[in-house]
């Protein structure tokens, strides 16, 4: 076990620098990783060795949870392009995506009040296909084109899908209680 805390989390998991990283291959990085470097693996050796495998463990961790969560993945590579998604400060979308998202809203505001379980179910399918629609994008603007300004884009309208599919599942909880 070194101390080389400056690899990327691609780089840690001996993985390519890509938005597309199969979850399978993922997670068996992380497992192969965690075996060696598990704290329960060093409660014999020093303080200073137990200290660095606490350390690994959870670099590797936050490394993991970076890269299994498609939104999360693309801010990461993104940053290591040098690029800033900017998704507190810059809000500006385009006018129908903005619209598209108001109307949502709104639906969904609609259905919690009459508490129509069907028009959230919809609205969330229809959420995911958009969500998948944005990911095929997202993966070739960063994967394909090296597109890393239309992929920041993309970024801010999954942020945006993401918040709504919060408030869709908070009008489920609303019904449901």
């Amino acid at each position: 076990m070194h101390n080389d805390f400056s690899k990327n989390y691609f780089d840690l998991f001996g993985l390519e620098r890509k938005f597309s990283v199969p979850q399978g291959i993922l997670d068996r990085a992380y497992r192969d990783i965690q075996s060696q470097i598990h704290p329960d693996k060093f409660s014999h050796a020093g303080e200073a060795e137990k200290r660095l495998s606490m350390q690994w463990a959870t670099r590797a961790n936050e490394a993991y949870q970076t890269l299994k969560k498609p939104l999360s993945r693309a801010r990461y590579l993104l940053q290591l392009h040098g690029v800033d998604t900017q998704e507190e400060t810059n809000t500006a979308m385009p006018a129908g995506f903005l619209m598209e998202q108001m109307e949502w809203r709104e639906a969904v505001m609609e259905a919690k009040q009459e508490l129509n379980h069907k028009s959230l179910i919809l609205l969330h399918k229809k959420l995911l296909l958009q969500r998948e629609e944005l990911l095929g994008k997202l993966e070739t603007q960063i994967d394909a084109a090296k597109d890393f300004s239309a992929a920041c884009e993309t970024t801010r309208k999954l942020r945006f899908l993401e918040k709504l599919g919060e408030e869709i599942d908070d009008a489920f909880e609303a019904i449901e209680t």
